[in-house]
């Protein structure tokens, strides 16, 4: 059998998720694969193409373990396993770059251990067992995009609610992802974003219902342009996808571009790399708009492209959800 799941990428709303806010990703055509057989033994081994190490879980897990093995025995841990599988991981996700390898894996471990909740408990199972494995308090996108994206399809995703609405690409674009540099979100300062804005919620409520008039009760700078990226963020995807709708990819790119630059500065979560190679792409013809993806630190750019445009990167379409095949 085999378990697939995709990576994804991230249009538009990015370190709005951990406060219940707006994003709107796709999946990728790019995947991990788990090719595996179920036995009765209480013991999980896989191999990887990519690590040198095997990783072996005694049933019922512990929930801990070493380098890449960690995600596996936390995925058991949270969803319980009691019967084990053998088998093979490889991914054409590449590793470190910021388009959710971590998350594939998860899900793709719990779907070749047979769970089969909803896609919504799917992904919550699996940003659990990321939380045990990692200590990074990550938000839900990554793992509900994964679980629930559809062919063809980006995705408007309601944090708080766990919402989902499909909205068709425009068939004249194409999304190009430029890869920067590796990066984890271990040992960053991704935790401290986390906890910056929880302090702001502490002061004005939650992020996701407040208005920008709101930040002016907010005395330290520093926190106030952290609510300042999540509260503007969350109004940049509405008016995404009402570009999208209306066809306006000149719109939608102009956004692009302004979510870019309050992550770089009121988020502080983009490099120097990163800023050039985005202002590089906005200045390309047939770019509509470029911005950094994801958690940043490092990681990938992403752009939207008219069909023709000549852009270095990947280019990638919208994958269907992880299955079991």
């Amino acid at each position: 059998m085999r378990a697939v799941a995709p990576g994804r990428v991230n249009l538009i709303g990015d370190h709005t998720d951990y406060t219940g806010g707006l994003v709107f990703p796709m999946a990728i055509d790019r995947f991990t694969t788990i090719e595996f057989e179920r036995s009765h033994e209480p013991l999980i081994r896989l191999r990887s193409h990519d690590e040198p190490n095997e990783a072996i879980v005694q049933l019922p897990s512990s929930g801990e373990g070493r380098g890449w093995a960690r995600y596996i025995a936390a995925v058991a841990r949270e969803c319980d396993s009691k019967n084990g599988i053998t088998g093979e991981i490889s991914t054409t996700i590449p590793i470190g770059s910021g388009l959710s390898s971590s998350a594939a894996l998860e899900v793709a471990t719990l779907l070749a251990l047979g769970f089969t909740g909803s896609a919504s408990e799917l992904a919550q199972t699996a940003r659990r067992a990321e939380h045990r494995a990692t200590g990074v308090p990550t938000g839900i996108m990554d793992q509900l995009c994964i679980a629930s994206a559809r062919e063809g399809h980006a995705m408007l995703i309601d944090c708080a609610s766990l919402a989902i609405e499909h909205v068709a690409l425009p068939p004249e674009t194409r999304v190009i992802v430029q890869f920067i540099a590796n990066r984890t979100l271990e040992g960053s300062q991704y935790s401290q974003r986390v906890q910056q804005c929880a302090v702001a919620e502490n002061l004005i409520g939650a992020l996701r219902l407040a208005n920008p008039e709101s930040l002016e009760k907010i005395n330290d700078p520093t926190i106030r342009a952290r609510a300042r990226h999540v509260i503007t963020e969350n109004q940049r995807v509405r008016e995404f996808l009402r570009a999208l709708r209306q066809n306006d990819l000149h719109g939608a790119g102009r956004l692009m571009k302004q979510s870019h630059e309050s992550l770089a500065v009121d988020y502080e979560v983009s490099t120097s790399v990163m800023n050039e190679a985005v202002a590089k792409l906005q200045k390309t013809p047939g770019v509509f708009g470029a911005r950094m993806t994801g958690g940043g630190f490092g990681g990938c750019v992403v752009a939207l492209c008219e069909s023709g445009a000549k852009v270095d990167g990947w280019r990638v379409s919208a994958a269907r959800a992880a299955h079991l095949a």
